[in-house]
């Protein structure tokens, strides 16, 4: 495989057909918006995709290899049915999406000040602090003594690390405290193997066992498009396990600012052990007027507050106001459990945005 390639994308990913799902997953998904709704532009999965790819410095000449993997990717799917003519019509669908991605792209470089792809600087290391017993948070700050840059609330970095074979593997992580600091921090959750099917992660792992205070790291400028919507409307903030990372930005960012909207804060977790944060989670919805904090544990280990929930997330149980713009982050089957409650409830589709950590399989279920 092309070195570049398997440096872009996560390994694991790839050896699991995760990656190779999503992709194929987002050009059926844009093909069937072309279909269905001739006259919009699919931009909330365009954008998502172009932040990610601004992210990891993709340049335009990087999506031919890419097209190719796709059509194999089709080819694998379909078999013999994957006629000349079927074959094409992916081909052009692919380049449309393509297209608009590169434009797309090629403005949030131009926004950053950058060329394309030139995403990436060195970012010291200035502290180290174990969170949780699989989390630890790292706090970034520029070599030469500035300000770190700006960002929005919910966005992310990329972060490159050698590992020992050679690869420069990426991966993305969210901006944990508000813009206003003058240092970045990122929260990394040591992924593990699951059952022998998932790959230990390769960088978590990594940053986990080297990355010390004094370290270097290559870091990107930050993209991302679940970022906090300006205004005074009502917010809900729904996150599971390491998804809490842009909620507490967002809750940083409003607490500085002694906003007064109300905002309902959701967090799930295995327990108050495994709870990153959670101290600090409860500081920020502290320092809001109109913040509330609901958690759900599946082993809460204390006395329960009335607060606290055993269990999974049931937002039902919830007075939200009916305008309540909705965020979430976490593992794919609590942000899709999270929302169908939210549109039971009533909620617009439209009012209610997440963020994926890895490849986005939402578009393809």
């Amino acid at each position: 495989m092309n070195l570049r390639y398997r440096d872009l994308f996560n390994r694991g990913n790839q050896a699991s057909g995760a990656q190779r799902e999503a992709l194929a997953g987002a050009v059926a998904a844009f093909a069937t918006m072309l279909v269905e709704r001739p006259g919009e532009r699919p931009d909330a999965l365009l954008g998502r995709i172009a932040h990610k790819h601004a992210s990891l410095g993709i340049t335009p000449n990087q999506y031919t290899l890419v097209g190719r993997h796709l059509l194999g990717a089709v080819g694998e799917v379909l078999g013999d049915a994957v006629t000349t003519e079927l074959a094409a019509a992916w081909d052009e669908v692919y380049w449309l999406m393509a297209n608009a991605l590169i434009a797309m792209e090629a403005r949030l470089y131009a926004e950053a000040g950058v060329e394309n792809g030139a995403v990436r600087y060195d970012m010291e290391i200035a502290e180290r602090v174990e969170e949780s017993p699989d989390t630890v948070s790292f706090e970034l700050r520029r070599p030469d003594g500035l300000p770190t840059g700006p960002f929005k609330p919910g966005q992310y970095v990329s972060v490159q690390v050698e590992l020992p074979d050679g690869a420069r593997q990426i991966r993305q992580y969210s901006l944990s405290t508000a813009p206003e600091r003058k240092t970045w921090r990122i929260t990394v959750k040591r992924e593990r193997s699951a059952y022998g099917r998932v790959p230990e992660g390769e960088v978590s792992s990594w940053l986990h066992a080297h990355a010390r205070p004094g370290d270097l790291l290559k870091v990107s400028l930050p993209f991302g498009d679940l970022v906090l919507p300006e205004g005074d409307g009502p917010l809900l903030l729904a996150s599971a396990g390491i998804g809490v990372t842009p909620m507490l930005s967002m809750l940083d960012h409003l607490a500085n600012a002694s906003a007064e909207r109300h905002v309902t804060v959701v967090h799930a977790d295995r327990s108050p052990t495994h709870h990153a944060h959670r101290t600090e989670l409860d500081d920020l919805v502290g320092r809001l007027p109109n913040g509330t904090l609901h958690l759900w544990y599946e082993k809460p280990e204390e006395q329960a507050a009335p607060h606290v929930h055993e269990g999974l997330t049931d937002v039902t149980l919830l007075a939200l106001p009916e305008d309540v713009t909705a965020f979430l982050c976490g593992p794919l089957p609590f942000m899709r459990a999270v929302r169908g409650d939210l549109l039971t409830l009533g909620l617009s589709p439209k009012d209610i945005h997440y963020e994926v950590f890895g490849p986005d399989l939402w578009h393809s279920k």
